[in-house]
């Protein structure tokens, strides 16, 4: 009787978490999708929480002649190590009816602990798999069933859906396959191992993923606050380039140019910046060489087209390299790709005596090194201005 009684409350407490882990993400499922904002990575550390109910199915002999199906839950507490992998302990409880017509029940508990891999639950909104996450497990256990103690090992897979826009909750079909080992022999007992398949729905509530709020209004902002800026310091400042943008906010002020675009004319492939020229395209070598590509010669073109409309502006080349390789190395290559710009540059009409390059070698990073695309991002060629005053007629 007592036995009964304890698997009629642990069937209901059972019951009543998976109901209250469906209805609390409904309501909250609105607001999460309602979110306008980017995705940023999970921290470690991240916490969830995940209960398993299913039913059981012994599949090998004689569990399978003493027992009907039954059913069983799971719970587990996850850790977040990386992106792709979790790590908890675990707690499990089955019954299962037997064969005979006097309602008894077989029970088996598990506690024990191990990891889960699974598809990163940040992915994109637009996502093709709509974020689903594909998961499997392996968990090393002690259980005991009746007055037994033995050890077993349990391994399961799954797909799990987010609910919500804020993703904290996780919804999905799994199947898991226990193993209950039994060693030493004890005579009077069944001495096979013992073989359970559990096959249900997992829910799952974990931290969810931050999001970044997206700038929309700021910007036009910005542009309307460079606007009324040009047109104050219009009526204070000369204008040599007669552009109607006054020389000290003109980015060209030897060259006409639209108010919008700071007073430079608008090139294709660069963004003539007060300190700087940016470039729309990278600059491309041969691998760990100082030569150039041709694609690269277009962008360079237009470069020497800018040099050619600004007289005033006298630049730096700067070369710079990713951390791959050795500091002499990586120094010696920046100075050789700068020297390779720079001479590509003189080669097409800009005087000598307005250019200078140098290199910086890995010693001036823009993004981290600890991925390919950053170290892509690190390998760069910059132009650095400096302006120099030219009188009027000698543009």
């Amino acid at each position: 009787m007592n036995e009964r009684l304890s698997l009629t409350t642990s069937l209901k407490a059972a019951v009543t978490g998976a109901a209250l882990l469906l209805l609390v993400p409904s309501v909250q499922a609105s607001e999460g999708n309602s979110s306008g904002q980017n995705r940023m990575a999970p921290r470690l550390g991240d916490f969830a929480f995940k209960v398993e109910p299913g039913g059981v199915f012994p599949i090998t002999d004689p569990q399978s002649r003493i027992f009907k199906v039954g059913g069983g839950q799971t719970i587990k507490a996850l850790w977040l190590v990386n992106k792709y992998l979790d790590v908890g302990p675990s707690a499990t409880f089955m019954a299962l009816p037997t064969e005979t017509s006097l309602g008894d029940f077989g029970t088996a508990w598990t506690f024990g602990g191990g990891a889960r891999f699974k598809r990163p639950h940040d992915a994109p909104d637009a996502d093709a798999f709509h974020a689903i996450s594909p998961w499997v497990d392996a968990d090393a256990l002690y259980v005991r069933t009746g007055n037994l103690n033995r050890a077993g090992f349990a391994v399961a897979a799954g797909l799990s859906a987010p609910i919500g826009g804020s993703r904290v909750f996780w919804v999905g079909p799994f199947v898991r396959y226990l193993h209950i080992m039994q060693l030493p022999e004890r005579s009077g007992f069944d001495n096979h191992d013992a073989k359970i398949l559990s096959v249900g729905v997992s829910l799952e509530m974990g931290s969810g993923v931050e999001r970044e709020r997206e700038r929309e209004v700021a910007p036009v902002a910005e542009v309307r606050t460079e606007v009324r800026t040009i047109i104050k310091e219009t009526f204070l400042c000369p204008d040599r380039d007669k552009d109607g943008v006054p020389d000290n906010v003109d980015h060209c002020p030897d060259v006409a140019g639209p108010m919008d675009n700071w007073g430079c004319p608008v090139y294709k492939k660069l963004v003539v910046k007060k300190d700087k020229l940016e470039l729309k395209e990278k600059i491309q070598f041969a691998w760990d060489q100082a030569v150039l590509q041709e694609v690269s010669f277009p962008v360079l073109d237009e470069v020497v087209l800018a040099l050619t409309d600004n007289k005033g502006f006298r630049v730096r080349v700067e070369g710079h390299t990713s951390s791959e390789g050795g500091d002499e190395h990586n120094q010696t290559l920046s100075e050789k790709r700068a020297e390779a710009v720079l001479d590509y540059l003189v080669a097409h009409g800009i005087g000598k005596e307005r250019l200078v390059s140098s290199g910086f070698g890995s010693s001036v990073p823009i993004d981290t090194n600890a991925t390919s695309a950053g170290r892509e991002a690190n390998r760069r060629v910059e132009f650095v201005v400096n302006f120099t005053i030219l009188n009027d007629g000698t543009r």
